[in-house]
């Protein structure tokens, strides 16, 4: 099994990563959602577009966002499946307020909940939600497994697993040019922006070091997940996964 994300930190520093990833997470939050359009060229909102078309075949009525950040994903989730209820949760606050603002904004409070949570140790019951969602999230993980495992147990039998992750094209001509963006381009652009000289250069090595393809299909099995697919996007550089709660 791959966990070599776990190795990969924020900062570097004495602090677990789960500490400094709520910290990073903090600190970005008020230029998140520029960066996010800005780096992807606001192909990401495309990525959920798709990943949320993938969960709507399961009718959900009951979703769970984890590190749901500013809540992009939430509220397209929301705005295309229309379920009773999406409860989100991520560890910073500072992303968390920023979400909570848009949520307000749309007045959908009442169908939106957002609260600072641990994706390691949810506060959750067993087999509450029919779908969990994860967007971009799981290689800041400090416990890939234990993530997973997690969100099995709050998953309902029958219901979706869908997580969304950048990941590295495989085609050699594309790999090259897309390490040239992301180790170079994008950290210039995120400390000018964010004003955090790391967030950003951790990003590329993350998601480098993240499991991908069969073998993050391979973690979501030891878990208990069945059914698992993926499918590459856009060159290869975000991947949709899916797993299923059976019998």
């Amino acid at each position: 099994m791959n966990y070599k994300a776990e190795e990969i930190c924020p900062y570097n520093d004495k602090e677990s990563k789960t500490g400094q990833v709520r910290q990073m997470f903090d600190t970005i939050a008020p230029a998140y959602d520029f960066m996010n359009r800005a780096m992807t060229f606001g192909i990401d909102r495309w990525w959920r577009k798709r990943a949320v078309k993938m969960v709507g075949k399961y009718r959900p009525m009951t979703i769970l966002d984890v590190a749901t950040g500013t809540a992009d994903l939430a509220l397209q989730l929301f705005d295309i499946l229309h379920p009773q209820h999406i409860i989100g949760i991520d560890l910073s606050e500072g992303m968390l307020e920023v979400g909570r603002k848009k949520i307000a904004e749309r007045d959908l409070t009442n169908q939106i909940t957002l609260e600072q949570g641990d994706c390691l140790n949810m506060r959750f019951a067993d087999e509450k939600f029919n779908a969990v969602t994860v967007a971009y999230g799981v290689r800041n993980f400090e416990h890939l497994q234990q993530g997973y495992a997690e969100m099995y147990r709050v998953l309902a039998v029958g219901g979706v697993l869908c997580v969304i992750e950048l990941s590295v094209p495989t085609n050699p001509v594309i790999k090259a040019l897309y390490n040239l963006y992301s180790r170079t381009l994008i950290p210039m652009v995120g400390r000018l922006i964010s004003k955090d000289r790391r967030a950003y250069s951790y990003l590329p090595e993350s998601i480098a070091a993240v499991a991908q393809g069969e073998e993050m299909l391979a973690i979501m099995r030891k878990a208990g997940f069945k059914n698992c697919r993926y499918k590459r996007m856009t060159l290869g550089t975000c991947t949709v996964y899916i797993g299923e709660k059976l019998p």
